[in-house]
């Protein structure tokens, strides 16, 4: 099931109805990624009817995106207890979302974290961190981007914590990770390697 919100109103009331999990995406008819984010949502909303699924145009309900901290669009969260515990920004697939948030209502949750912090410290004219973030916003990570050559204080902070000053470095959830170590962004992250194989 897959519902448009019309207004605060209507979210309000959703809100109330599947108190105990819902998905929720916003979304804006800004761009192409755009576009194939509501295709794939649609998808994933007729393979999995048992999850309440809800969009949010931000250009029509003003300002609900500021109260569960979005700032881009497409963004889709998973709402438990009328809070966001998961995130995913970007298009991304149907495959994806259903194995982020089908499985995600409160009796399937475990121990995993309820949000996932992701900062990315990085640097200019450094490729391997622009192929870093070019795959995150592709998986629909969301994440801050500190550029360590404009925050000193950043830079002493992650050159403690790892003992390096290369970058990229990322954190995730309090973990680091140096350098774009797929397989480890994809161990701590959740994310399922489509690659068959990597050379």
């Amino acid at each position: 099931m897959m519902e448009w919100i019309k207004d605060t109103r209507h979210l309000q009331a959703a809100r109330r109805k599947h108190e105990d999990y819902f998905v929720l995406a916003f979304w804006g008819k800004f761009s192409e990624a755009a576009e194939r984010a509501r295709s794939e949502l649609e998808q994933f909303a007729r393979e999995h009817k048992d999850v309440p699924v809800f969009v949010v145009d931000v250009q029509k309900v003003k300002g609900a995106h500021k109260e569960f901290g979005v700032s881009r669009v497409p963004t889709v969260l998973a709402v438990e207890k009328g809070k966001a515990t998961k995130s995913a920004e970007g298009a991304q697939s149907a495959r994806f979302y259903a194995l982020h948030f089908a499985g995600a209502a409160p009796t399937r949750t475990g121990g995993m974290p309820r949000t996932r912090h992701v900062v990315v410290y990085s640097g200019p004219g450094c490729p391997a961190c622009g192929q870093l973030k070019n795959y995150l916003r592709r998986h629909g990570v969301s994440y801050r981007d500190v550029d360590i050559s404009r925050d000193p204080r950043a830079a002493e902070k992650i050159a403690r914590r790892s003992g390096m000053m290369a970058v990229p470095q990322t954190d995730v959830n309090g973990r680091l990770v140096v350098g774009f170590d797929r397989a480890k962004l994809n161990a701590l992250l959740g994310i399922q390697s489509e690659e068959r194989s990597e050379s």
